[in-house]
């Protein structure tokens, strides 16, 4: 009967100790070898490893849950317990944060992922988590500035651009196509490289290292350098999901997240567009660099598109200058 006792409290204890075990369902409209997944993996273990297997993750890759805009909403009706935010898929509701995708508007210490990530994320619990109510901001993510990329026009001259099909993504980029004198045309990601051989557009708009995870080397001719413009991320949690973790479970989260985890992913960004570039090269895809005329001519030319996205960014309620100013700093 004592044996019995206590391997009934062992089972009970093991019990209770499977019932703690959470298993955070992860989505993403990325395909699988996309850097985001890999880094989210490489998080997942880590987590794994510091609950001692109570804190798990589960990746649903490729829009399986679905497609990009419905990403923020999956985790607020509580369908994925996290999920990658791309904020220009939604344009118009996330201003203040889009305002870290503007034109050629960087922080003084550079454009690196790295520099960019950290920023933003520093920045994120004074002037952007009114932006993602119901949601706990673990990280963003700023893109390397993103390249247009043509399947046979030179832009070694800008006038090139004039009447060419551009696919682009958010707002912004369609004001910067439409300043170039292009037709912005909306493709998922994983559509551009076949909307490309088609001829259903002229060029896409991507950073280097999405070049490779989407295939656009063999449809492409040119690629145009320095990027033009970033695209912001993030990576959401549920607030009720994090609610109910345990205290050491909400501190192994914390502990790993943030301004470092940023940081830590931005570096994988800008290894990945050095590959990116790489990879382009290799290929025979021409890349033209602007001179730092045309660069100062562009600022000026999109200089209302940046008046005009602190000023929507404004009427939302948020101190867009402030942001702004903390933000290229």
């Amino acid at each position: 009967m004592k044996r019995l006792a206590l391997t009934m409290v062992a089972m009970a204890s093991f019990g209770a100790a499977t019932a703690e075990a959470e298993t955070l369902k992860v989505s993403t409209f990325l395909p699988p070898n996309h850097v985001w997944n890999r880094a989210i993996e490489a998080w997942g273990t880590e987590i794994a490893d510091l609950s001692g297997g109570e804190l798990d993750l589960e990746i649903f890759p490729a829009g399986q849950l679905g497609p990009p805009p419905r990403q923020y909403d999956l985790v607020r009706t509580g369908a994925a317990d996290l999920a990658v935010i791309l904020h220009s898929a939604t344009p118009g509701r996330f201003p203040m944060t889009e305002l870290a995708g503007l034109p050629l508007t960087v922080p003084s210490a550079g454009n690196d992922s790295a520099i960019t990530s950290r920023r933003l994320t520093e920045l994120a619990p004074d002037y952007l988590a009114g932006e993602h109510p119901d949601t706990k901001i673990l990280w963003m993510a700023v893109t390397p500035p993103l390249k247009i990329h043509l399947t046979d026009a030179d832009p070694s001259d800008l006038s090139a651009f004039e009447g060419k099909r551009i696919r682009y993504a958010g707002s912004t980029w369609q004001k910067i196509i439409e300043t170039l004198g292009g037709s912005p045309v909306p493709v998922p990601p994983a559509e551009a490289a076949d909307a490309m051989s088609k001829g259903v557009v002229d060029g896409a708009c991507f950073p280097f290292e999405a070049t490779k995870a989407f295939d656009l080397a063999p449809v492409t001719s040119y690629s145009l350098e320095p990027g033009l413009a970033a695209a912001p991320f993030a990576l959401v949690m549920s607030q009720a999901t994090y609610d109910a973790l345990s205290p050491e479970l909400q501190a192994i989260i914390d502990d790993t997240t943030g301004p470092d985890r940023a940081e830590w992913f931005g570096k994988m960004l800008d290894e990945g567009e050095a590959g990116g570039r790489a990879y382009m090269a290799e290929a025979g895809v021409n890349i033209i660099t602007l001179g730092a005329d045309q660069i100062d001519d562009l600022k000026a030319e999109f200089a209302g598109i940046v008046d005009e996205a602190v000023a929507a960014a404004a009427d939302s309620g948020g101190d867009a200058e402030a942001f702004l100013s903390a933000y290229t700093d």
